[in-house]
């Protein structure tokens, strides 16, 4: 996988608890290009991979920008960021990818819960360029924690967006807003927050006629799984290049077990949210437990399978490696 070695530039306050980070390339003149909802992988160490997305303009050629919150439960990504990462810092990234973009729309309905505004408003800024009517809602605990603020109060021409405080019990429960309760035939909504936030609006979302199809979403954060150990008893993983076969019992992952064979696997958050070790499957059956996908990729004709944490409900699984 392509790397690029970039030197941090800048870091500021976005709100309380949040951090932002801008990124210069150290040895090249521009950056790749991006779009709207597109992510980059972190190597914070050679062992602290984390994934964050983009949230500074598309058509800067200079820069990369990401904004980190400080995470309690943090499994070290938020914590290094805030507490030892510092301007001047050398790091390397992964080349921008894109699980979250915008598709054609006559209107989009925009939510946000704390962090999850990072794709959320540079989709709105998008948005607003391309001239595409959207709402936007974004619910932070207090208003205090409103990242990007000055970029919020612009002028928006074509879009809306309404901050929303849950504190005092007005969570998006509570608190769903009326636009997204009579659902346009033609708008398409795009959700980033914690799970259990997203959990709760696609659910109200469902209650009020949005159809699964109209709604994509993005987790910041994994979904809180065992997906390193299963409950089976272990299956076998061929590989269709070689023909060879390895066991992968149930405290391993397919990942591990290749890596541990000499063979060649992209890994990055090791997690199921990144898309890096996904790879086609040749036949079995998949036991799907990433978060990238969704539901109709995993039930696709051709299917492709995250090594790092999906299994297989078939004694055998052949993958195109």
């Amino acid at each position: 996988m392509e790397k690029i070695t970039v030197i941090v530039k800048s870091m500021s306050l976005q709100g309380d608890g949040n951090i932002e980070v801008v990124f210069k390339a150290k040895d090249k003149v521009t950056l790749p290009s991006w779009e709207a909802g597109a992510h980059i992988d972190v190597y914070l160490t050679p062992m602290l991979i984390r994934q964050y997305s983009l949230v500074g303009s598309p058509s800067d050629e200079q820069h990369y920008t990401i904004c980190v919150k400080r995470d309690k439960s943090s499994r070290g990504g938020s914590q290094f960021i805030h507490d030892t990462l510092r301007v001047g810092h050398e790091l390397t990234i992964s080349l921008p990818r894109n699980h979250f973009q915008l598709a054609p729309s006559d209107e989009y309905c925009l939510v946000a819960g704390g962090i999850g505004i990072t794709p959320i408003l540079t989709m709105a800024e998008y948005l607003e360029q391309s001239q595409k009517k959207f709402k936007l809602f974004y619910y932070v605990k207090t208003i205090e924690q409103v990242a990007f603020s000055e970029r919020l109060k612009r002028d928006f021409q074509y879009g809306t967006i309404e901050i929303i405080e849950t504190v005092q019990g007005k969570g998006i429960r509570n608190t769903f807003p009326n636009a997204l309760k009579q659902p346009q035939k033609e708008s398409q909504m795009y959700l980033c927050g914690p799970q259990a936030f997203m959990d709760v609006c696609i659910e109200k979302s469902i209650q009020h006629g949005w159809s699964n199809e109209k709604i994509f979403f993005e987790a910041f954060a994994p979904v809180k799984t065992n997906i390193a150990v299963s409950s089976d008893d272990g299956f076998q993983v061929r590989l269709s290049s070689t023909r060879e076969v390895f066991d992968v019992p149930n405290d391993k992952t397919i990942a591990t077990v290749l890596i541990e064979n000499n063979i060649n696997v992209p890994i990055s958050c090791e997690i199921g949210m990144c898309g890096a070790c996904l790879t086609q499957v040749v036949c079995g059956e998949v036991d799907h437990q990433d978060t990238v996908q969704s539901d109709e990729e995993k039930q696709a004709d051709e299917q492709y399978i995250a090594l790092c944490c999906s299994r297989a409900k078939s004694a055998v699984l052949e993958i195109n490696l």
